[in-house]
């Protein structure tokens, strides 16, 4: 599965807690981008030039993490993937990596907020946090990368039949209930384990 939603919409938070509920890893992009920033790798050199701009990470730099990561062995039961694929072409390198296990992407869910309601959390979340790439300015150039880049990876989800959008507005327990129901009324062979 994957978890898409504009930045500040919640979903590395309802990925733990999905993750936590249905026993599988979250394999989260950013948090392994942060991860090599953090610990000074080559890799984290590279990473932190476009993350303080509010970029993207160049495609090949994502696609050869999210390879090296989906081969990793606590994720063979299943796994939750959150910040990726964020554009088309990154959906199929998904396809060929998941093909080349004899896999599919089963479900993508979607979490959806305003762009105002979004400013406002990832503002907020800058003053707790000290993000560098959370300024006004930074935040709002991404926010039109998700609805240029992300959002037609929702319409590709969409059309394949696999799109779960969930209203990501409200409390944690709210969102997490509507996540659970939506998986529910969707994989309804699954319903015991959730």
């Amino acid at each position: 599965m994957l978890i898409m939603g504009p930045p500040g919409c919640g979903k590395g938070t309802q990925a733990e807690r999905l993750s936590r509920h249905l026993g599988i890893t979250v394999v989260s992009t950013g948090e392994v981008f942060r991860d090599h920033v953090k610990n000074r790798t080559p890799l984290g050199r590279e990473v932190i030039v476009h993350l303080d701009a509010g970029d993207l990470v160049p495609d090949t730099l994502t696609n050869r993490v999210v390879r090296e990561r989906l081969d990793q062995d606590d994720v063979r039961g299943g796994f939750l993937l959150d910040g990726y694929p964020r554009n088309t072409a990154q959906l199929a390198e998904l396809d060929v990596i998941l093909a080349a296990n004899g896999h599919g992407l089963d479900a993508a869910l979607e979490l959806s907020v305003d762009d105002a309601e979004l400013v406002r959390r990832l503002l907020h979340r800058a003053t707790l946090a000290g993000r560098s790439d959370d300024t006004e300015d930074v935040i709002r150039h991404r926010l039109e990368l998700y609805h240029h880049e992300t959002e037609p990876v929702a319409a590709a989800c969409s059309r394949r039949g696999i799109l779960l959008s969930v209203d990501g507005m409200g409390s944690e327990d709210q969102i997490f209930d509507r996540l659970l129901a939506a998986l529910r009324a969707s994989f309804p062979d699954a319903a015991a384990a959730t």
